[in-house]
């Protein structure tokens, strides 16, 4: 503690090694805080090891189906169900939206993409009691890694699951694919890769695919068409599995509304009468696929730019087409009917029913025969059970004479009774969990969920006992009784549904507050330290006459808490980039004021006022999720832009902005080359930089098709050209690195060689941001730079002649808030935002075509962030070295640097202490996981990001 108080007394600040163990220290701090939160916040739903057992049945108060030493009518040994199919065929579709299934005419207009699965309408339509389409909602996040977990273990995956969507762990709870094998079932899957790393000692035979290459949309959806018709011929199965991707990746590159993804969908047309075709020729009495159901579902859907992992409705709705090879009784799905029919375009009508994923995986256990997954709490859907369950030779319940009850009553006694079993395997659940895991449910909701389960058990049920009080009752007096009997056991299914969709996530609010008392602390350290270096350099608050400057210092901490108490808010932080540009435009103009109040700058301040707008409508674009946002990356604008591909002038245009704002920022770096004289090595990585320029007009001439090599394949060029592009990068940046360490400073004009290090810097990062960001880089990076100069030459407004305050920290503060807000539009206007479905996963796939972990991910980490974060930062430097005394002292430069980078420090830092404190009073709103957490993550990611490049930038910037 004496060595720490020292340090902090001490007169050596601003140094390199100072600034370094400064800003390395608040990142430490900020590291530990983000580590207690998040661990406090973000625990993981605890995983019990029970898994469900067929002798459990005979615990319950529910009758067995039969006795296990007989068979039912199809051979196959009854569990805690009666099978009602002897074969399933789970054929995924990977991102289908519930409008690429459902029929047109239940959409107000007709899109481009529907009605393309016409085979799921024919077969629908002509069998309405063996055939239904369900719209399956999905519960968020709703990447394929949660909604795979969720389909097959009848749970709730929490969201710290989808940190591992690039690495999925192999399932250890309780699930379909256990109890299928633990069962005798024979399982054979093909397609996506990822079953086999959720299931890795599952399947009898597997046919994978690597599934992450985005850009690939055929790998595995032929691999899949290669080997599902020969498999349906086979006996060696009981549960084919065959999950296809080309619509997803479809998606992600091109999204909805395009030609390949309409291609898909007209393959996937195909594939399913094919499929069809071979089940029904073998359908017979006898035959392979006597008793077999076609289930057909996406596991969730997509927005219309093609991406997915958030909470709205486009993301969370697919569908689910079931197809029973074996016609059940017409009444038993009449009893249950809850679906809207309506003509489809060819007069056929089609009735659409709705369904929870979380019910998926109970259903099919039912069907199967198989113990429910000990953590499931879905509730078995009637429609889908309905389909296929009365195809077996129902059997009596008890040895009593009961012919007076008809077929749907002997239907619905069996229904009630697999209620009965779902309902306490349930019970048993929630009672387990709360007794093993450290917090559980809390007392009110258990005694809550015992008294609907005890209701639900008094009114009847079918022991043997209780069936033979009935045996004697009519049909008319036992019908309602069943009646009573499901709504009870569906009651308390629904309410704990409920209650884990509510409560699941154990939340520990001593770390949470851990957490933020750390931030708290850093936030003081912040403040202390900018205080600090005021008074060693001598500096003073301004005097009460400098009234500008107060005005514009104190309009700027009031911008900042505007911003940061905005995150408490659901409906502001949907806003976020407007709120940013709206503060931006606030400020530009309070300096349009003072500049036409001093008759300066007025160019510079109209600029700034004029260049919001411009940042507000590309916030717009990139916000809009029905712009797709990915075209940039295929070098299309003129479809986000909304011009019509028919008008030639406009698409010329469109084409050319790009190349013309490419050669502007070319320009403006060959001038700095031209008009700075020495800085010898400096220069050769600007160079670099515009030799990069020129291969992104190449690589943009290949992908438009627009350069033919008939020597060279355009799928070579296509990747070799960004992989130079990054090689090249890298190699300078090493080099500024190792110049910065091995060449001493001896310059006198620290501001010009500061400068000309900026540009060296800024110019090394920027082909690789521009080639991966597309054809909206070099619009992006104008837009930096007109914003920066606007900046920069307006703070010479805030400076008095005595130049006695530019040094203070004061002085930079609303300059330093402008390039963070600056910065905040640039993430928003380059097309992303808070959630998980606005990462662009196509652009980590820019130069290559197949997945690589640590790869992708940096290359996804630059896209994201690289407007927002590495050029700002990067670029803070020109606040002071184009606005500071000339000759100043290296101490007293340092010093004014390491002020300017702790101020834009504490200002993120502030934003992620607000968002903190939001998703704590927030932890059980509606939308924490869809809206409050993905923002948590977002934001922490760029605060540890930010320290970062602050310690970076001390070490190459600081002398």
């Amino acid at each position: 503690m004496v060595e720490i108080w020292g340090f902090w007394r001490s007169d050596n600040w601003g140094g390199r090694s100072w600034a370094f163990t400064v800003f390395l220290g608040m990142m430490v701090l900020h590291i530990l805080a983000i580590l207690l939160f998040t661990r406090g916040f973000l625990l993981t739903r605890t995983e019990l090891s029970q898994y469900s057992q067929c002798s459990d049945v005979f615990d319950s108060p529910c009758s067995p189906p039969y006795d296990h030493n007989v068979n039912n009518s199809s051979g196959a040994p009854g569990c805690w169900t009666k099978p009602s199919v002897d074969r399933l065929v789970i054929i995924v579709f990977d991102a289908i939206r519930f409008d690429f299934v459902a029929p047109s005419t239940f959409y107000p207009e007709k899109k481009p993409w529907m009605d393309k699965l016409q085979v799921m309408h024919e077969l629908a339509s002509q069998r309405p009691s063996s055939a239904r389409i369900f719209k399956a909602i999905a519960d968020p996040p709703t990447t394929s890694l949660q909604r795979l977990k969720g389909l097959t273990t009848g749970g709730l995956p929490t969201f710290i699951d989808v940190g591992n969507s690039f690495g999925a762990p192999a399932i250890v709870e309780d699930n379909l694919m256990h109890q299928l094998v633990a069962n005798g079932k024979r399982v054979v899957m093909m397609g996506d890769d990822t079953w086999v790393q959720l299931f890795p000692h599952h399947f009898n035979k597997s046919y994978p695919f690597p599934s992450f290459n985005v850009k690939d949309l055929h790998t595995v959806d032929d691999g899949c068409v290669k080997n599902v018709l020969p498999t349906l011929y086979k006996e060696d199965w009981d549960v084919l599995i065959a999950h296809f991707l080309g619509v997803d990746h479809a998606g992600h590159i091109f999204g909805v509304d395009s030609s390949p993804m309409i291609e898909k969908l007209e393959q996937y047309n195909g594939i399913l009468k094919n499929v069809v075709e071979v089940l029904e020729s073998h359908s017979g009495p006898g035959d392979l696929h006597e008793n077999t159901m076609l289930l057909v579902m996406g596991d969730h859907g997509q927005t219309l730019n093609g991406d997915h992992g958030g909470g709205s409705a486009e993301e969370v709705e697919t569908s689910i087409f079931a197809l029973s090879l074996k016609k059940p009784p017409t009444s038993a799905l009449a009893a249950f009917d809850k679906s809207t029919c309506q003509l489809d375009m060819q007069g056929r009508r089609i009735c659409l029913s709705s369904i929870q994923q979380l019910d998926f995986t109970v259903t099919v256990s039912a069907l199967l025969g198989l113990p429910f997954p000990f953590g499931s709490i879905g509730h078995v859907n009637s429609e889908l059970f309905a389909l296929a369950a009365g195809t077996w030779n129902l059997k009596r319940l008890a040895t009593h004479d009961r012919q007076s009850l008809s077929e749907l009553d002997e239907w619905m006694q069996n229904y009630v009774n697999v209620l009965c079993i779902n309902s306490w395997q349930v019970k048993k659940y929630i009672d387990v969990y709360s007794s093993l895991s450290l917090i559980g449910f809390s007392e009110k909701d258990l005694l809550h969920v015992s008294e609907l389960y005890a209701q639900a058990q008094e009114f009847w049920s079918l022991t043997p006992e209780s069936s033979a009080l009935h045996e004697k009752e009519s049909s008319s007096t036992l019908l309602p009784a069943i009646k009573r009997q499901i709504e009870a056991y569906s009651a308390f299914l629904a309410s704990v549904a409920s209650l884990a969709r509510s409560n699941w996530t154990e939340f520990n609010l001593k770390l949470m507050g851990i957490g933020f008392c750390v931030m708290l602390f850093s936030l003081f350290l912040h403040a202390s330290s900018i205080k600090r270096l005021d008074n060693l350099c001598g500096l003073h608050s301004p005097s009460s006459g400098d009234s500008g400057n107060s005005f514009g210092m104190i309009f700027a901490y009031i911008a900042v808490l505007i911003r940061a108490c905005s995150f408490l808010s659901n409906s502001y932080i949907l806003e976020e980039g407007r709120v940013a540009s709206f503060l931006l435009a606030t400020t530009a103009m309070l300096q349009l004021r003072c500049a036409i109040m001093k008759k300066m700058m007025l160019l510079e301040a109209l600029a700034l006022v004029f260049l919001v707008p411009f940042l507000r409508i590309s916030i717009e674009l990139g916000q809009l999720k029905q712009a797709v946002s990915s075209l940039f990356l295929k070098m299309d604008p003129s479809r986000t832009l909304g011009i019509n591909g028919d008008s030639q002038f406009w698409m010329s245009i469109t084409q050319f902005m790009p190349i013309l704002a490419l050669m502007i920022v070319a320009y403006l770096l060959y001038k700095s080359i031209v008009c700075c004289s020495g800085h010898g090595i400096l220069k050769y990585v600007i160079v670099g930089s515009l030799s990069n320029f020129m291969l992104i007009a190449i690589y943009w001439a290949c992908n438009d098709n627009l350069l033919n090599l008939p020597m060279v394949p355009s799928v070579i060029m296509v990747n070799l050209i960004p992989r130079i592009i990054y090689a090249v990068g890298v190699f300078q940046v090493l080099i500024l690195a190792i110049v910065q360490l091995l060449v001493r400073e001896t310059t006198v004009n620290l501001e010009g060689s500061t400068i000309f290090k900026v540009l060296a810097m800024l110019s090394a990062w920027s082909s690789t941001i521009i080639v991966i960001s597309g054809k909206q880089g070099p619009l992006a990076v104008l837009a930096l730079l007109i914003g920066g100069w606007c900046i920069i030459r307006l703070m010479r407004l805030e400076r008095n002649t005595e130049n006695e305050y530019s040094g203070s920290s004061l002085f930079y503060a609303l300059p330093v808030t402008q390039w963070s807000l600056l910065a905040v539009c640039m993430f928003f206007g380059t097309g992303h935002w808070c959630a998980f479905d606005g990462l662009r996963y196509a652009a980590a796939f820019v130069g290559f075509d197949e997945f690589n972990l640590i790869r992708q991910a940096i290359l996804l980490t630059i896209d994201t962030f690289g407007f927002s974060h590495i050029f700002p930062i990067f670029g803070l430097p020109f606040l002071v070295a184009c606005c500071c005394p000339p000759r100043q002292t290296k101490r007293l430069f340092s010093m004014r640097l390491c002020q300017v980078y702790l101020m834009y420090g504490l200002i993120t830092a502030v934003s992620v202490t607000f968002t903190i404190l939001c998703v704590t009073i927030q932890r059980r709103h509606l939308m924490v996981w869809g809206l409050f957490a993905p923002k948590f993550v977002f934001d922490v990611v760029g605060l540890v990001l930010t320290d970062i490049m602050i310690c970076l930038s001390s070490l190459y910037y600081m002398v």
